[in-house]
């Protein structure tokens, strides 16, 4: 829980510091590409990562026990709520066509839905319960431990709905798989992420006149 209190307050102080950045006139439009696109990059290095780095742990194609991108859709879609869902689809289908599902066309379009509909439907579900600001101000450490929780169990359930529904019985072993993988991965990217906000200047000392 500590490490989440002290990621909780260096993430609001660098959403503060983003949105100070983007408060610069600048058309609506071009905002939301750019949170798509920096969506898309970073959801497709930190697959890249995980590939490179936790391509053994892998249970069956496209589960692990441990899976970074989830960390990413968790933090993209808190920080750039429907842009970042919009990023996370996109790249999501760039990568299960090209790379994980290229002959599966129905699993690599309802994979990416699945993965992209789970964290969402957390955010909005908190949103609407917790009020969450834009700023994530009230963005508690319990709320994000919570969210994280919520997307590890969401993503896998809509995921293994789809196999059960289909008679894809074979992939239900990998339910709870996924959970733990989605879970690790998130908690890994939460520590990378505070190493990384820890470099980043902290807010000007105001000046008193």
């Amino acid at each position: 829980m500590l490490l989440f209190v002290k990621f909780n307050n260096q993430l609001t102080g660098a959403v503060c510091t983003l949105q100070c950045t983007m408060n610069q006139p600048a058309s609506p439009f071009r905002l939301n590409l750019a949170m798509v696109l920096g969506t898309m990059l970073l959801h497709g290095l930190v697959m890249v990562a995980n590939e490179v780095f936790f391509r053994h742990t892998e249970f069956l194609q496209g589960i692990g026990w441990i899976y970074l991108p989830a960390g990413t859709r968790l933090l993209c879609t808190l920080l750039f709520g429907r842009a970042g869902a919009l990023g996370l689809l996109l790249a999501g289908w760039i990568a299960c066509y090209v790379y994980y599902f290229p002959g599966d066309a129905l699993r690599a379009t309802t994979g990416s839905l699945a993965a992209t509909a789970g964290p969402y439907l957390v955010y909005l579900i908190a949103r609407r319960r917790y009020g969450l600001q834009a700023s994530l101000g009230n963005l508690t450490p319990r709320r994000l431990l919570l969210c994280a929780l919520g997307c590890a169990i969401a993503s896998p359930l809509l995921h293994h709905l789809w196999f059960a529904l289909h008679g894809d019985f074979q992939l239900l072993p990998g339910f709870g798989v996924m959970i733990v993988g989605d879970l690790a991965g998130t908690l890994i990217v939460v520590y990378t992420g505070k190493a990384l906000l820890t470099l980043l200047p902290g807010p000007a000392p105001r000046t008193i006149v």
